[in-house]
């Protein structure tokens, strides 16, 4: 038993929290000291670039040390057991990094606040925060966060084999992680430069990184992947023989 690593793992644990709950006063524009529009700055093109810049650090880090030919390098010079919670403890200081570098352009291009539009957004934002969290216990929450890896290292058992499940939302579309970010991201009452812009952004990396996810997915689980993707829609819950339409517009991929 290495003590450190359970330290390690909870503190990586403990920040993923910290910035989960500070995301939905960050997107929400509520309840905390900065926000994806406040204080306002000087605005302007340098506050595009910077905001442009963070997003696509995070975006950087996120996918690279997610693919299996970095997770091979890294385990050279990391421990295996903590292997994801270091992936978690770097995707949180990302993560804190919008927050803190992030310039806001307040400008609306819309604002729906006051009419009956507003509390249908914020119900839809609410509900997108819900199933990220949901979706996370829906595969193996622990697991996705680096904790249970650790647990397995301390009571000296075997890494356990990556099962492929389709549990509850998962039946619906592919990845209702990144569909709970997307409601998150784009359920907004007021939608400022700044927020389009996140929203914009962050919405080609998901399309983009799932794209990438989906790869090392087809190459673990083969077939049945294949199948499951032919099935179900990969973000929006479509209608099941819309969804049996735009899985046959996929390009297979083989597994290795």
């Amino acid at each position: 038993m290495n003590p450190f690593h359970v330290v390690y793992s909870a503190v990586s644990y403990v920040l993923f929290l910290a910035w989960f709950v500070y995301a939905t006063g960050f997107f929400g524009d509520m309840f905390v000291p900065k926000s994806i529009n406040a204080p306002t700055g000087a605005g302007g093109s340098e506050a595009l670039f910077i905001d442009a810049l963070v997003i696509a650090a995070f975006g950087f880090q996120h996918s690279i040390m997610a693919r299996p030919a970095f997770k091979r390098w890294w385990t050279r010079i990391i421990p295996a057991a903590i292997e994801r919670s270091t992936y978690v403890l770097f995707s949180s200081l990302f993560f804190a990094l919008i927050f803190v570098a992030w310039q806001p352009l307040p400008v609306p291009v819309w604002d729906l606040r006051g009419t009956i539009a507003e509390p249908v957004l914020l119900a839809f934002y609410a509900l997108g925060w819900l199933i990220v969290l949901l979706a996370s216990f829906m595969i193996n929450h622990f697991e996705l966060f680096g904790l249970a890896q650790v647990w397995r290292k301390v009571r000296d058992r075997p890494e356990s084999d990556e099962v492929f499940t389709e549990k509850f939302l998962y039946r619906f579309v592919r990845h209702p992680i990144m569909l709970g970010l997307l409601m998150a991201f784009w359920a907004a009452p007021e939608m400022t430069q700044g927020r389009l812009l996140f929203a914009l952004l962050t919405s080609a990396y998901i399309v983009v990184g799932v794209r990438l996810e989906e790869r090392d997915l087809t190459r673990n689980f083969g077939a049945k992947y294949l199948n499951y993707r032919a099935r179900v829609p990969m973000l929006l819950p479509l209608p099941k023989w819309v969804a049996a339409e735009e899985g046959t517009r996929e390009k297979p991929e083989a597994a290795d």
